[in-house]
């Protein structure tokens, strides 16, 4: 494709894994039973927090945001993919190039801002157990959650609307979706100033949320040693083993992601971070919620409960 600007541009090169189409086939299985397992996982906590009643704690609330997150994100990038693993013309039109972009970057700065969040809540529910339920009631929990995602759109969608450039040929995606990393080589213009931009926002949603999480978890650390029971800082551990594993997990990618130099940039070093974006969102409803002994019996009672109203409404159209 010849194209002058981006004006007249309609469709890119995704390039994705057409380098190594040996690969293609097994890769299209392998992150076909990711997105199923994705979906059916994050599903599944949000149907039985909106179900069970006594799972609608601020815990339990913050982790439907962070499915429905998950879901989100993976419907934006991983049918596009997965298609693309089997079709002859592996392209993307310009427009949804352009919203995979925003969309992907507005639901990564909103994650960084609610693993944050979360990571407060564990913070107030281990260091002040008794008034925790006061301290994180409805109405806060609704406004952490709302502040998690209104400053994610702030910080990212609206600063990307001034950073966007015309792109200039060849207009090749050498990745597996379009995000701002990957479009920043294709502007036209220097864009020294859109690197610094990227930088500056990186530290603001990547590190300051990561100092809150760290603080958080240091204070955490200092209440559970205080704790004679050895049952009872056992306890406290495993309530915050599992976020701190996604945490890890997620800021290390994005930092590697958005806070490097433009000479550090490595197209094929980067499609094997794929775990950021399809793989991650998937561990996440079993590492928090499905491997949880009170989300099991929640399961339990909700299947049970369903099960004798369907036995209850075959004995009605028998009679």
């Amino acid at each position: 494709m010849v194209h002058k600007n981006s004006s007249t541009v309609t469709e890119l090169v995704l390039v994705g894994f057409s380098n190594h189409p040996q690969s293609e086939t097994p890769l299209f299985f392998l992150f076909s039973l990711a997105y199923l397992a994705n979906c059916f996982g994050n599903t599944a906590v949000i149907t039985l927090v909106v179900l069970h009643s006594p799972l609608q704690t601020p815990m339990y609330i913050f982790l439907c945001h962070l499915a429905f997150l998950n879901i989100f994100f993976s419907a934006i990038v991983v049918p596009k993919m997965l298609y693309n693993f089997l079709a002859t013309r592996k392209v993307i039109s310009y427009n949804f190039c352009l919203a995979q972009t925003y969309i992907t970057l507005f639901l990564e700065v909103t994650e960084c801002f609610l693993l944050a969040v979360m990571a407060l809540d564990r913070y107030v529910a281990i260091c002040f157990p008794l008034r925790y339920l006061l301290i994180v009631n409805t109405s806060v929990c609704v406004a952490l959650a709302l502040g998690a995602w209104t400053t994610g759109f702030f910080a990212s969608v609206v600063p990307l609307f001034f950073t966007i450039l015309p792109l200039c040929g060849p207009y090749v995606v050498d990745y597996i979706f379009c995000e701002l990393p990957i479009l920043l080589h294709m502007f036209c213009a220097d864009i020294s100033l859109q690197e610094a931009m990227m930088l500056a926002g990186g530290a603001g949603t990547v590190l300051l949320p990561s100092l809150l999480i760290i603080l958080s978890y240091l204070r955490i650390l200092v209440a559970v040693m205080r704790i004679d029971s050895v049952e009872g800082r056992k306890k406290a551990f495993s309530a915050c083993t599992s976020h701190l594993t996604v945490v890890t997990i997620y800021y290390g990618t994005g930092l590697i992601r958005y806070m490097r130099p433009k000479s550090l940039y490595s197209a094929e070093g980067d499609k094997l971070i794929l775990f950021y974006a399809v793989i991650n969102p998937v561990p996440n409803p079993f590492i928090y919620s499905l491997k949880n002994m009170e989300v099991k019996q929640a399961m339990g009672r909700v299947m049970g409960k369903y099960k004798n109203k369907i036995k209850s409404h075959t004995r009605m159209c028998r009679s």
